[in-house]
């Protein structure tokens, strides 16, 4: 009796080795990077760039206008603190901006650079060989000529480089071929315009790092200099220090406003000079679209206010003559104007501080009791004002507005109203303490904007290079041709088969049809001339093919 062996369990193939953490780190960082760097990214995140500017559109921003954004606060109480906490009034300087900013410029990047190298080879790289079958390329086509095969190839080539193909002869496993292709320019402009678009955000980006900008209220007859103590707003990159700033002075000599028959503004200029401290400057005129510009910098006019003149005179005779103060405009329409001034050094005789607060008409008309504007020329200039005795508060170490009150010390009784009064040009008004205000005139006053930006001029040549780009990207086309020359079936001449792959299209793009047209008429133009028949002898009968049944 034979026994056999219980069979032997089949061996059990081990696990596969788990790949280590750094592997899996690094396929992650792999599938991310591919998946940021796609052209598909680069295109939602710029999508997301635009839809992320427009309420940088619709909503006033501190950086270019304080005043409209004040004023969008004070129409809207509510919603206004809500907007600012998601940086509505700061949309280009807020942290989600500089994120879809950073991630689109890596993502360009990253697509564009690896394009380059390949355009780079294949430009340098010859056609590629001609397909083994033609006719299944879209375009398609057989030319029968009685030429031999070289000297057909010949004619295709003389024709393809008449109309700048880059030409290519091989002798093929299935007979002598030819290969050719053009707009090579359009990959070229399609890189040209992405390149640009990075070289763009480089730019904006560049700006922001070493430029910087300034808003100041000036007075007729009053100046500033470039400095940030003066201003009454700036902003400024990360990489800008105060020592970087250019040392120019302006001076406002003169201001005019120009208004429509509607009294819509029509322009603003301002009579400025100019030049470095401590120089006398030289004189030109500026406008809303006119700005100053010297080398890279730029002073805007951006809008224009009036700023009252008072007289004010002591009990003991003292007299401050002709003091003013911006007055920030509350209507556009008919420039009505509310601001303050403030006299805190009125001299040791003065027990009290002195501050003005009121209302500026510049075509002033009674209204109901109340003053108000028809106009926004200065045809009959009034003022209502309220006159302020006590402690202003300016050294406390706390902020406050130059354009009003701090509210705070009057509601602490530190600061109390003296006296009002409705005020023409001449007219006075007197205090109990014998303190007379006198409304002497009226100046205007151009909000003017100093700015700098060093890459404004790269910005340009990368938009006109990214406008380039994009024509020769929509213009021209991609085109490859390929022809092989065979023997015909009956044995004399050639057949040649052409094929043409097209990419893209333009109006002056070479059709495949025109093409094959002309290389007909060619190849009929060198086919040889039939021999003539003999003189007196009668032509030969044509050869009649049997006709197949």
């Amino acid at each position: 009796m034979t026994t056999t062996a219980p069979p032997r369990p089949a061996a059990v193939p081990p696990p596969p080795a788990r790949p280590s953490l750094g592997a899996r780190a690094r396929g992650l960082w792999l599938r991310w990077w591919r998946r940021l760097t796609a052209m598909r990214t680069a295109i939602i995140l710029l999508f997301l760039l635009a839809l992320a500017a427009i309420p940088g559109s619709l909503l006033p921003q501190r950086s270019l206008n304080q005043n409209a954004v004040r004023q969008y606060f004070a129409d809207h109480p509510t919603l206004a603190p809500v907007l600012d906490r998601l940086y509505a009034f700061d949309v280009f300087g807020s942290p989600w901006f500089a994120a879809v900013y950073l991630l689109l410029f890596v993502s360009l990047i990253g697509c564009v650079v690896p394009r380059l190298g390949e355009h780079v080879r294949a430009l340098r790289a010859t056609p590629s060989p001609a397909p083994r079958r033609l006719q299944r390329l879209p375009d398609s086509a057989e030319l029968a000529t009685p030429l031999p095969g070289p000297a057909a190839l010949d004619v295709v080539e003389e024709e393809l480089r008449v109309r700048r193909f880059r030409v290519v002869r091989r002798s093929g496993q299935q007979g002598d071929e030819l290969s050719a292709e053009k707009g090579l320019w359009k990959e070229t402009g399609n890189l040209l315009f992405h390149l640009s678009l990075v070289a763009l955000l480089l730019g904006l980006a560049g700006g922001k790092l070493w430029g910087y900008e300034g808003s100041i209220l000036v007075t007729e007859g009053q100046g500033f200099c470039n400095s940030f103590q003066q201003y009454d707003t700036y902003s400024s990159g990360a990489l800008v220090d105060g020592a970087d700033l250019t040392p120019l002075c302006v001076d406002l000599e003169d201001f005019r406003a120009d208004y429509e028959e509607d009294l819509t503004a029509a322009s603003y200029t301002a009579d400025i000079r100019y030049g470095g401290p401590g120089e006398e400057g030289r004189p030109t005129t500026i406008g809303v679209n006119d700005p100053l510009r010297v080398d890279g910098d730029r002073v805007y006019v951006t809008g224009h206010g009036y700023a009252p003149r008072f007289t004010v005179t002591l009990p003991d005779g003292t007299a401050f003559t002709d003091v003013s103060a911006p007055f920030l405009p509350s209507d556009q329409t008919t420039m009505s104007s509310e601001g303050a001034l403030k006299l805190p050094d009125l001299g040791a005789g003065a027990p009290d501080q002195l501050a003005l607060e009121g209302f500026f008409a510049p075509t002033g008309l009674m209204q109901g009791g109340v003053l108000t504007s028809i106009d926004p020329r200065p045809l009959n200039p009034e003022v209502a004002v309220l006159a302020y005795q006590g402690y202003l508060g300016l050294d406390s170490g706390l902020p406050q507005s130059v354009y009003s009150l701090d509210r705070s010390q009057i509601e602490r009784g530190r600061l109390a109203e003296v006296g009002r009064a409705n005020l023409a040009v001449g007219e006075t008004l007197t205090l109990p303490d014998g303190t007379a205000i006198t409304f002497t005139g009226v100046d205007q006053f151009a909000a003017l904007q100093f700015s700098h930006d060093p890459g404004q001029v790269w910005v340009l040549g990368a938009a006109i290079a990214l406008l380039v780009g994009l024509l020769a990207l929509l213009l021209l086309r991609r085109e490859r041709f390929f022809a092989r020359a065979g023997p015909a079936p009956d044995g004399g001449g050639t057949v040649l088969s052409v094929g043409s792959l097209t990419r893209g299209g333009g109006e002056s793009a070479t059709s495949f049809a025109e093409l094959t047209g002309r290389l007909r008429a060619a190849l009929d133009e060198r086919a040889p001339t039939p021999s003539a028949p003999p003189s007196g002898g009668a032509a030969p009968e044509p050869e009649v093919l049997p006709r197949d049944r």
